[in-house]
């Protein structure tokens, strides 16, 4: 199904962060104890289409001037709610899912580090046009083993992040269960599953290549300056 089909009555967007143990690893942090969870709106979607696009087609993500040039990125497995739930059993969970996309959760870093210590909140620097670039749906057929998936981005070329979803901290029925006990999932909700280690800054002019599996689907997209 394309993604302008799918995505045009998804209601929320929920993030998970920190959710890939090398991650942990890396920055010797302990396991966190419960799923760290953030939102993004709706705007924030950039349908990016499947396969590599030519340039005259390339969908662009947009730097807001704020963020001062430079933007990072995150390439992510992104989960489908099916069907309306709430308070759901993590045994259960995945029978609520209907698909599956490619995201990329494009982030206002410097914002979101200088927000952390204060304990305010990241939706500024989560949120803003394009910085959620999706691709369209790939069905429970298509990816029947979604727990042990690649997650792959390149940058110009470079690759740059590319780890298995068997390597996530909390795994998708995990996240379902979690995030339903606090709110209602609704069909179409979008739940993004969190990025491998290697995420990094892009600029203007820098063109992103990311994907899942080994041809499962890809996405390329172009950064540019507001």
């Amino acid at each position: 199904m394309p993604t302008t089909q799918f995505f045009q009555s998804t209601r929320k967007i929920i993030g998970a962060g920190v959710n890939y143990k090398e991650i942990l690893r890396l920055t010797n942090a302990p396991k966190p104890d419960a799923p760290v969870i953030f939102f993004k709106p709706i705007s924030s979607l950039l349908e990016a289409g499947n396969g590599a696009a030519t340039n005259s087609t390339t969908p662009t993500i947009r730097i807001p001037r704020v963020f001062g040039g430079v933007i990072n990125f995150e390439a992510e497995l992104g989960v489908i709610i099916g069907r309306r739930c709430a308070n759901v059993p993590t045994d259960q969970a995945m029978s609520y899912v209907c698909g599956y996309c490619l995201a990329l959760d494009m982030t206002g870093m410097d914002f979101i580090l200088d927000a952390r210590p204060k304990g305010l909140p990241w939706c500024l620097g989560k949120g803003f046009d394009t910085s959620t670039p999706v691709s369209g749906l790939v069905t429970r057929a298509e990816l029947p083993n979604p727990d042990d998936v690649r997650v792959w981005c390149d940058v110009n070329g470079v690759r740059k992040q590319d780890d298995s979803t068997r390597n996530l901290i909390f795994p998708i029925a995990e996240l379902i269960a979690y995030v339903s006990r606090f709110m209602t999932l609704e069909e179409n909700d979008l739940l993004l599953t969190g990025t491998p280690a290697g995420a990094g800054p892009v600029r203007h002019g820098d063109v992103i290549v990311c994907g899942l599996g080994e041809n499962l689907v890809t996405m390329r997209c172009e950064v540019v300056d507001e």
